[in-house]
Protein backbone atom coordinates (compact mmCIF):
# COMPACT_ATOMS: atom_id res chain seq x y z
CA UNK A 1 0.00 0.00 0.00
CA UNK A 2 2.42 2.22 0.64
CA UNK A 3 4.48 1.90 -2.42
CA UNK A 4 1.39 2.25 -4.21
CA UNK A 5 0.82 5.73 -2.00
CA UNK A 6 4.42 6.38 -3.29
CA UNK A 7 3.93 5.54 -7.11
CA UNK A 8 1.01 7.78 -7.03
CA UNK A 9 2.46 10.74 -5.23
CA UNK A 10 5.15 10.72 -7.72
CA UNK A 11 2.89 10.60 -10.79
CA UNK A 12 0.83 13.85 -9.18
CA UNK A 13 4.19 15.36 -8.50
CA UNK A 14 5.58 15.02 -12.25
CA UNK A 15 2.20 15.55 -13.62
CA UNK A 16 1.78 18.82 -12.21
CA UNK A 17 5.61 20.19 -13.11
CA UNK A 18 4.76 19.23 -16.32
CA UNK A 19 1.10 20.84 -16.58
CA UNK A 20 2.33 23.96 -14.88
CA UNK A 21 3.91 26.20 -17.32
CA UNK A 22 2.92 29.27 -19.24
CA UNK A 23 1.20 27.87 -22.57
CA UNK A 24 -1.02 27.96 -25.09
CA UNK A 25 -3.38 26.07 -22.87
CA UNK A 26 -3.03 27.62 -20.13
CA UNK A 27 -3.20 30.78 -20.99
CA UNK A 28 -6.78 29.94 -22.87
CA UNK A 29 -7.98 28.43 -19.65
CA UNK A 30 -6.87 31.12 -17.53
CA UNK A 31 -8.91 33.31 -19.91
CA UNK A 32 -12.27 31.47 -20.15
CA UNK A 33 -11.59 31.74 -16.29
CA UNK A 34 -11.39 35.62 -16.04
CA UNK A 35 -14.19 35.46 -18.37
CA UNK A 36 -16.48 32.95 -16.62
CA UNK A 37 -17.07 31.51 -20.59
CA UNK A 38 -17.59 27.94 -20.41
CA UNK A 39 -15.28 26.99 -17.97
CA UNK A 40 -16.84 23.89 -16.97
CA UNK A 41 -16.05 22.62 -20.22
CA UNK A 42 -13.07 23.18 -21.02
CA UNK A 43 -11.92 22.29 -17.55
CA UNK A 44 -13.62 19.00 -18.13
CA UNK A 45 -11.96 18.89 -21.98
CA UNK A 46 -8.80 19.60 -20.84
CA UNK A 47 -8.20 17.20 -17.67
CA UNK A 48 -10.38 14.06 -19.66
CA UNK A 49 -7.92 14.86 -22.74
CA UNK A 50 -5.06 14.48 -20.29
CA UNK A 51 -6.11 11.56 -19.03
CA UNK A 52 -6.67 9.77 -22.57
CA UNK A 53 -2.91 10.87 -23.33
CA UNK A 54 -1.39 9.66 -20.06
CA UNK A 55 -3.34 5.96 -20.56
CA UNK A 56 -1.53 5.96 -23.84
CA UNK A 57 1.69 6.97 -22.52
CA UNK A 58 1.79 4.54 -19.26
CA UNK A 59 0.22 1.85 -22.16
CA UNK A 60 3.44 2.43 -24.13
CA UNK A 61 2.08 4.21 -27.37
CA UNK A 62 4.66 6.27 -27.06
CA UNK A 63 7.29 4.03 -29.39
CA UNK A 64 4.76 3.24 -31.70
CA UNK A 65 4.29 7.27 -32.54
CA UNK A 66 8.08 7.46 -32.74
CA UNK A 67 7.21 5.40 -35.76
CA UNK A 68 5.14 7.76 -37.79
CA UNK A 69 7.57 10.95 -37.14
CA UNK A 70 6.11 12.32 -40.29
CA UNK A 71 2.40 12.07 -38.58
CA UNK A 72 4.60 14.46 -35.45
CA UNK A 73 5.81 17.06 -38.06
CA UNK A 74 1.60 17.06 -39.67
CA UNK A 75 0.83 18.23 -36.23
CA UNK A 76 2.95 20.82 -35.89
CA UNK A 77 2.42 22.40 -38.86
CA UNK A 78 -1.51 22.49 -38.17
CA UNK A 79 -1.57 23.33 -34.36
CA UNK A 80 1.62 26.07 -35.23
CA UNK A 81 -0.70 27.70 -37.83
CA UNK A 82 -3.70 27.83 -35.11
CA UNK A 83 -1.66 29.20 -32.38
CA UNK A 84 -0.62 32.06 -34.88
CA UNK A 85 -4.06 32.64 -35.87
CA UNK A 86 -5.33 32.98 -32.19
CA UNK A 87 -2.47 34.67 -31.52
CA UNK A 88 -3.27 36.92 -33.92
CA UNK A 89 -7.31 37.44 -33.28
CA UNK A 90 -6.05 37.89 -28.95
CA UNK A 91 -3.72 40.89 -30.90
CA UNK A 92 -6.34 42.04 -32.08
CA UNK A 93 -8.66 42.85 -29.09
CA UNK A 94 -5.45 44.59 -28.12
CA UNK A 95 -5.68 47.12 -30.59
CA UNK A 96 -9.64 46.87 -30.70
CA UNK A 97 -10.48 46.02 -27.03
CA UNK A 98 -14.13 44.23 -26.69
CA UNK A 99 -16.70 43.43 -23.88
CA UNK A 100 -14.63 41.40 -21.16
CA UNK A 101 -18.00 39.36 -20.24
CA UNK A 102 -19.95 37.02 -22.03
CA UNK A 103 -24.29 38.35 -22.18
CA UNK A 104 -27.05 35.92 -21.99
CA UNK A 105 -27.83 36.22 -25.63
CA UNK A 106 -24.11 35.28 -26.70
CA UNK A 107 -23.51 32.42 -24.68
CA UNK A 108 -24.25 28.94 -26.50
CA UNK A 109 -22.20 30.37 -29.29
CA UNK A 110 -19.08 31.80 -27.16
CA UNK A 111 -19.24 28.03 -25.57
CA UNK A 112 -19.20 26.47 -29.00
CA UNK A 113 -16.37 28.32 -29.72
CA UNK A 114 -14.78 27.72 -26.58
CA UNK A 115 -14.90 23.89 -26.48
CA UNK A 116 -13.91 23.76 -30.75
CA UNK A 117 -10.71 26.24 -29.45
CA UNK A 118 -10.16 24.28 -26.47
CA UNK A 119 -9.81 20.97 -28.62
CA UNK A 120 -7.77 22.40 -31.07
CA UNK A 121 -5.62 24.17 -28.47
CA UNK A 122 -5.24 20.50 -26.78
CA UNK A 123 -4.85 18.12 -29.61
CA UNK A 124 -3.37 20.20 -32.41
CA UNK A 125 -0.54 20.78 -29.71
CA UNK A 126 2.61 18.27 -30.03
CA UNK A 127 4.25 19.41 -26.46
CA UNK A 128 0.88 17.97 -25.21
CA UNK A 129 2.15 14.90 -26.65
CA UNK A 130 5.54 15.57 -25.54
CA UNK A 131 4.53 15.85 -22.03
CA UNK A 132 2.02 13.00 -21.49
CA UNK A 133 2.79 10.38 -23.79
CA UNK A 134 6.34 10.64 -23.84
CA UNK A 135 8.04 11.93 -20.97
CA UNK A 136 5.06 10.66 -18.46
CA UNK A 137 4.88 7.24 -20.48
CA UNK A 138 8.68 6.85 -19.51
CA UNK A 139 8.90 7.62 -16.59
CA UNK A 140 5.86 5.69 -15.82
CA UNK A 141 7.49 2.71 -17.09
CA UNK A 142 9.87 2.69 -14.71
CA UNK A 143 7.44 1.60 -11.96
CA UNK A 144 6.88 -1.26 -13.57
CA UNK A 145 3.59 -3.14 -11.86
CA UNK A 146 3.10 0.04 -10.26
CA UNK A 147 3.07 2.19 -13.35
CA UNK A 148 -0.74 2.93 -14.01
CA UNK A 149 -0.42 3.90 -10.47
CA UNK A 150 1.82 6.41 -11.36
CA UNK A 151 -0.03 7.40 -14.44
CA UNK A 152 -3.62 7.71 -11.77
CA UNK A 153 -1.32 10.16 -9.80
CA UNK A 154 -0.40 12.12 -12.93
CA UNK A 155 -4.12 12.79 -14.18
CA UNK A 156 -5.14 13.56 -10.82
CA UNK A 157 -2.18 16.65 -11.11
CA UNK A 158 -3.79 17.95 -14.85
CA UNK A 159 -7.43 17.50 -12.67
CA UNK A 160 -6.68 19.57 -9.91
CA UNK A 161 -4.40 22.18 -11.87
CA UNK A 162 -7.33 22.55 -14.29
CA UNK A 163 -9.90 22.98 -11.93
CA UNK A 164 -7.84 25.40 -10.06
CA UNK A 165 -6.73 27.35 -13.03
CA UNK A 166 -10.35 27.82 -14.53
CA UNK A 167 -12.29 28.57 -11.88
CA UNK A 168 -9.69 30.40 -9.56
CA UNK A 169 -9.53 32.86 -12.29
CA UNK A 170 -12.40 34.39 -11.72
CA UNK A 171 -10.68 35.91 -8.13
CA UNK A 172 -8.69 37.81 -10.68
CA UNK A 173 -12.32 39.56 -11.78
CA UNK A 174 -11.44 42.75 -9.79
CA UNK A 175 -8.09 43.09 -10.69
CA UNK A 176 -9.21 43.07 -14.53
CA UNK A 177 -12.08 45.14 -13.80
CA UNK A 178 -10.34 47.86 -16.03
CA UNK A 179 -10.60 47.77 -19.50
CA UNK A 180 -6.59 48.07 -19.35
CA UNK A 181 -5.79 45.18 -17.55
CA UNK A 182 -8.13 43.21 -20.16
CA UNK A 183 -5.81 44.27 -23.23
CA UNK A 184 -2.59 43.31 -21.22
CA UNK A 185 -4.15 39.43 -21.07
CA UNK A 186 -4.74 39.57 -24.19
CA UNK A 187 -1.59 40.84 -24.76
CA UNK A 188 0.06 38.01 -23.10
CA UNK A 189 -2.04 35.44 -25.08
CA UNK A 190 -1.15 37.00 -28.08
CA UNK A 191 2.99 36.73 -27.51
CA UNK A 192 2.58 33.43 -26.20
CA UNK A 193 0.42 31.84 -28.74
CA UNK A 194 2.24 33.09 -31.49
CA UNK A 195 5.75 32.29 -30.20
CA UNK A 196 5.19 28.49 -29.33
CA UNK A 197 3.20 28.72 -32.68
CA UNK A 198 6.07 29.51 -34.93
CA UNK A 199 8.19 27.88 -32.59
CA UNK A 200 6.03 24.97 -33.81
CA UNK A 201 6.02 25.46 -37.40
CA UNK A 202 10.01 26.01 -37.74
CA UNK A 203 10.54 22.26 -35.82
CA UNK A 204 8.22 20.94 -38.00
Amino acid sequence: MQHALTAAAAGFGTGLSLIVAIGAQNAFVLRQGVRRDAVLAVVGICALSDVVLITLGVGGVGALVVAWPDALTAVSWAGGAFLVCYGALAARRVVRPGGALVTEGEAAGSRRRAVLTCLALTWLNPHVYLDTVFLLGSVAADRGPLRWTFGLGAALASLCWFAALGFGARFLGRFLARPVAWRVLDGLVAVTMVTLGVSLIAGG
